[in-house]
């Protein structure tokens, strides 16, 4: 185990091995990235004509909103692999994205007959969905924690579970350019519940990959 005078010293100069932790970061997820998009093309690819369908607001919203949640993690992990970081900045925005998704789900409620609720909640591909998302996260988060071992978390149980939000984060988005099923009600329950296996993986796996 690291000792006491590391955090002392890191505490004194907030901007000790910053940019090469951020590096090592984005060295680790890059041929984690790789690996998903070159496993992605192998077993499932786009869905046909996603291009024309891109102009519908609810697939741009199915693709992007798990890559804004993405672009916030990476940041956040950034910030707990440090003893003194102070993530709740970025774990308020987190908090305001999940809002964004509740807002999403209730348009959705609100537009949609009843009796149309429970079809696009169960859609066509839920337990698809909860397998390609975890197996497309896997070799992100394997990077994401080898990258943040460099660093002194002060949970790093937490710090993994970050890990995994980043790696579920970009598993679900890639994932979403295959899923036929568009509605939020979907993406909020069963790509949730994906990236939230990712999450519990990392967690885990942090609580002892993290560990110093």
């Amino acid at each position: 185990m690291r000792t006491e005078e590391l955090i002392r010293v890191l505490a004194a100069d907030p901007e000790v091995e910053k940019t090469p932790l951020a590096l090592a970061l984005v060295y680790g997820l890059l041929p984690g990235i790789l690996v998903s998009i070159a496993l992605y093309c192998v077993l499932i690819g786009p869905r046909p004509h996603l291009a024309d369908l891109m102009s519908e607001p609810r697939v741009l919203f199915k693709i992007f909103y798990p890559l804004a949640l993405f672009v916030c993690a990476g940041p956040l992990a950034l910030r707990l692999a440090r003893p003194t970081g102070d993530p709740w900045p970025l774990v308020r925005l987190l908090i305001l994205w999940l809002f964004v998704l509740a807002a999403a789900v209730g348009i959705e409620l609100l537009v949609l007959p009843p009796d149309l609720w429970r079809a696009r909640l169960i859609g066509h591909n839920a337990v698809f969905c909860m397998l390609m998302i975890p197996s497309f996260a896997a070799a992100p988060l394997i990077g994401a924690l080898i990258a943040l071992h460099r660093g002194a978390p002060k949970n790093p149980s937490l710090a993994g579970a970050v890990a995994g939000l980043l790696a579920g984060a970009f598993g679900a988005s890639l994932y979403a350019t295959h899923c036929p099923d568009d509605s939020p009600l979907f993406v909020a329950t069963w790509y949730v519940i994906a990236v939230l296996i990712v999450m519990a993986v990392g967690a885990i796996a942090g609580s002892r990959v993290l560990r110093w």
